[in-house]
């Protein structure tokens, strides 16, 4: 199965308007960052080896708005750090909803039920939960025993108060297909979450563990033998097909870096989510100031490796509505 229904068709309508427009660069979902402190500590995550005082700073929700009206994704996907730690997320949260946007609030779960009452379910609001594994393999990855059990409890929670609930799972060279194919059967079929979404694991420069990060063909191996058999179909992937296709080395794509861009508290972060060789102040001088043609497997040896979501995912669905075919496809898959 692919994306939900209600995104596709938000995601399809905003596409159409682009094109009328006569558009050529996009963003498809906005990732913003209003703070980089986490309450954990991941192996294979760079994020908090921001210096102090910025990991002390929060962003004001009028900044945080302002961002993703200026750049108009539909999508907006809170990521950090920890949102939760923000003293005015849900206000983000509210206001971003109010203004037509699918908020995503990604978190570690591990304060969600002091904090679930803040909220409110909505259809277009999902909490996205980091579910790297099942319980050995997940409190591995995060660095603290327990958190697995914290995370799946706080599921529990929260779809018993009526939200929504995703997975995000990111992989390493420690996974095997058979730990692929464990998770994605105990999040969709035990624990019952809305929708998951995947990703290799890409090797963030300040990251500690800068030793299981998969390389392409690995991936490709890893994701080919999970998805074997057909099983690929009876999970609830927030993927487009072709995307799931690419991650199995069944369709290639360029990298489009600009369908996922990241707002933090540093700017529009230049060119990806994943690589900072830089800050802009607005969307419109991201646009204009990023060689967007320097960047992409074969051309910046730094991306030799990645195949992540923020990156292909974009490629993916802008081909998807390039083509009758694949459109009736990913429609027939949601």
């Amino acid at each position: 199965m692919a994306m939900p229904l209600r995104q596709n068709l938000r995601l399809g309508a905003y596409l159409a308007k682009q094109k009328l427009r006569g558009r050529e660069k996009f963003p498809l979902v906005m990732e913003l960052e209003p703070l980089f402190a986490c309450n954990l500590k991941c192996a294979g995550c760079g994020k908090i080896q921001q210096p102090h005082t910025i990991l002390k700073q929060r962003m004001p929700v009028e900044q945080a708005v302002a961002a993703a009206e200026e750049c108009g994704a539909p999508i907006v996907s809170i990521a950090g750090g920890e949102p939760l730690m923000h003293p005015q997320i849900d206000e983000i949260v509210r206001q971003l909803i109010a203004r037509k946007r699918i908020v995503l609030l990604c978190t570690n779960a591990v304060l969600l039920p002091k904090h679930l009452h803040r909220f409110t379910p909505h259809p277009d609001f999902a909490w996205m939960v980091h579910i790297d594994g099942l319980r050995e393999r997940h409190d591995e990855s995060v660095c603290k025993d327990g958190v697995f059990d914290q995370a799946v409890e706080a599921i529990k929670q929260a779809k018993a108060a009526g939200f929504k609930v995703m997975s995000n799972t990111t992989f390493f060279t420690t996974d095997t297909a058979s730990d692929v194919v464990e998770v994605l059967d105990y999040l969709n079929d035990e624990l019952g979450v809305d929708n998951m979404q995947i990703s290799p694991g890409y090797a963030y420069e300040k990251a500690p563990d800068q030793e299981h990060f998969l390389g392409v063909e690995e991936t490709r191996a890893l994701f080919a033998e999970a998805f074997g058999s057909g099983r690929r179909k009876k999970w609830r992937l927030n993927h487009s097909p072709l995307f799931l296709d690419f991650l199995e080395g069944k369709r290639d794509f360029a990298c489009t870096p600009w369908g996922i861009p990241s707002y933090s508290l540093l700017g529009w972060q230049q060119p990806c989510y994943l690589l900072a060789d830089g800050y802009a102040k607005s969307w419109q001088e991201l646009l204009d100031t990023t060689d967007w043609d320097a960047f992409g497997r074969g051309k910046d040896p730094r991306c030799a490796n990645c195949m992540a979501h923020c990156g292909y995912e974009p490629s993916a669905v802008l081909a998807t509505m390039g083509s009758l075919r694949e459109s009736i496809r990913a429609a027939v898959a949601s």
